[in-house]
């Protein structure tokens, strides 16, 4: 006999958990009691959407859920963010939520709320255990849910006095894996689509992959001379600086890589769902018929023909179709390998930052900079805004598990991410950048950082404005600024106060010996760069943008 507490942790343990990310609350007690004795390190965190983050980034950077507990009523609207998060990425994640008593139920309770009606629509399954005997089911059919097909959130609702109870229930198994395979006859139709393709190319997406599945699609592109680009922000599933990588396909495109696709005749997307960003809002495949022949390979098959008509359909995981066709190879010197020579070219001459800017610090050489001392491995973490066009047009990635980032466009994601992969990865540098509003979204999270002793270093680009919506604000209504004015705290000293390292940064040649400095001390740190706001984009100012220039 063991109390629901028990069975939860129980049943974590037996699914190969060795972390979880919360924010205490009275309603999941038991649970708390039950890890003190558990083997689960818990990290405490400041707030929920912040743990909820935490957990995302574990699960994007390992493929397995990452688990979060939060408390009831404001505790489980506040992990909202970070839900929708890995539901728009397809990331395995688990929210436990305490849950008011079962005789209070339906009544309003304090800080009741139903968690089916309110995460139903963007979760994969919501649902409440009632009776502690099956935790272990129900908790093993989580992880599952959470990892098969296209991955996503579980949300599992816990009433309090369940997890007090005590209940006689099977010992907990692991759960087991579902892998989604191509068949030999769609792999070898694929091979006849590329041998009458002139223009064709690959653009890899989605989650799913793993560092062997990435080394056998550089292999595929090798053996056929492909061209390959990446969704939004999804740029650790090529090497950027391998001959064949042609580019990022997401917000702010190559126009030449924007070009080629449109002009192309065949599209092998593998893994993702090519959504509004990537698509540059359904215009380089148009919905839902593309100019293009499309191959669609995707381990959910509710996907393939949701959006896009594809001319073939491959029902598989990255990983599996990566290895499976990593073994074909073509009958004749593919006729678009200059091509992809020349779209290489084209990347590296787009990725290139620039030298120059107004104001008194130029982020182009500090990019420049960073490339120049990170480690290949180093984990770079971002949220949303202007400042992270710095990090995904002129960051070459080299490899996988290097990136934590948003492709739902989420403020406030770098920080608590960089301590989700700091704690994963201790012996990695991980660098997360943030704009000024960012920041101070999920900030707080910081202070989780000096807590766990996770020196990671975070970049905080200050312009004073919320950045995005300023730039839009002026294209739109221009000279007519209404709430996207900012009045930021002193970075710096803030990181000291957290018991942290703080340096500030106002002209370029600061940055180098301040990051030396951030990197050397131990701790974690913040470097606030100052930026002029009319350094809006790489390319263009606010007066620019202002005066239609």
């Amino acid at each position: 006999m063991r109390t629901g507490g028990q069975l939860i942790v129980e049943s974590l343990e037996a699914n190969g958990v060795e972390r979880i990310f919360c924010v205490p609350g009275e309603s999941y007690l038991a649970v708390l009691d039950a890890l003190h004795d558990s083997p689960i390190e818990t990290i405490v965190c400041r707030q929920e959407g912040g743990a909820a983050m935490m957990a995302d980034c574990h699960g994007r950077l390992t493929g397995r859920p990452g688990i979060c507990f939060v408390t009831r009523g404001p505790g489980a609207t506040n992990a909202s963010a970070g839900i929708h998060i890995a539901r728009q990425d397809s990331i395995p994640l688990i929210l436990f939520i305490g849950q008011v008593a079962s005789h209070a139920k339906e009544r309003e309770a304090f800080q009741e709320i139903d968690y089916r009606a309110f995460y139903g629509p963007i979760v994969k399954w919501a649902t409440e255990i009632e009776d502690a005997a099956r935790i272990p089911e129900i908790v093993t059919r989580a992880f599952s849910v959470a990892t098969s097909g296209r991955p996503g959130p579980v949300v599992i609702s816990l009433p309090e006095d369940m997890l007090t109870s005590m209940a006689d229930a099977p010992s907990a198994l692991p759960f087991t894996p579902v892998e989604t395979w191509p068949g030999d006859a769609e792999l070898a139709e694929l091979e006849k689509l590329l041998a009458g393709a002139s223009r064709p190319i690959a653009i890899l997406g989605g989650t799913r992959w793993s560092e062997a599945a990435v080394a056998n699609f550089q292999r595929i592109s090798e053996t056929w001379s492909l061209p390959v680009g990446v969704q939004f922000r999804r740029q650790m599933l090529f090497d950027h600086l391998h001959q064949n990588y042609v580019g990022d396909v997401g917000i702010g495109i190559n126009p030449k890589l924007s070009a080629y696709i449109k002009q192309s005749d065949l599209v092998l997307l593998v893994g993702g769902r090519f959504g509004e960003m990537p698509s540059s809002d359904y215009t380089l495949l148009k919905s839902p018929y593309p100019d293009q022949k499309l191959v669609h390979v995707h381990p959910d098959s509710s996907e393939l023909g949701r959006v896009y008509r594809p001319t073939l359909a491959i029902n598989a995981s990255p990983s599996a179709f990566a290895e499976a066709f990593a073994t074909r190879k073509p009958t004749n010197t593919q006729v678009w390998a200059e091509q992809t020579k020349e779209l290489h070219e084209n990347y590296l001459e787009w990725s290139t930052p620039p030298e120059t800017g107004p104001g008194a610090v130029q982020m182009g050489p500090i990019i420049t900079y960073l490339a120049s001392v990170l480690p290949e491995d180093a984990i770079l973490t971002n949220g949303a805004g202007n400042y992270a066009t710095w990090v995904h047009r002129f960051h070459r990635f080299r490899g996988y598990g290097t990136q934590g980032a948003p492709a739902s466009g989420s403020m406030g994601y770098g920080t608590p991410a960089a301590v989700a992969a700091k704690a994963l990865y201790p012996d990695r540098m991980v660098v997360a950048f943030a704009g000024d509003g960012c920041f101070m979204m999920n900030g707080q999270e910081f202070a989780t950082a000096v807590q766990y002793a996770l020196p990671i270093i975070v970049i905080i680009v200050n312009n004073g404005i919320y950045g995005t919506i300023r730039m839009h604000q002026e294209r739109e209504y221009p000279g007519r600024v209404v709430a996207t004015n900012l009045n930021n705290p002193d970075f710096a000293a803030l990181a000291r106060a957290y018991g942290g390292h703080g340096e500030t940064v106002e002209k370029t040649a600061d940055f180098a010996p301040a990051f030396e400095r951030a990197r050397d001390s131990g701790k974690p740190g913040i470097i606030e760069i100052r930026l002029d706001p009319e350094a809006i984009t790489p390319t263009r100012t606010m007066t620019d943008i202002r005066e239609k220039r």
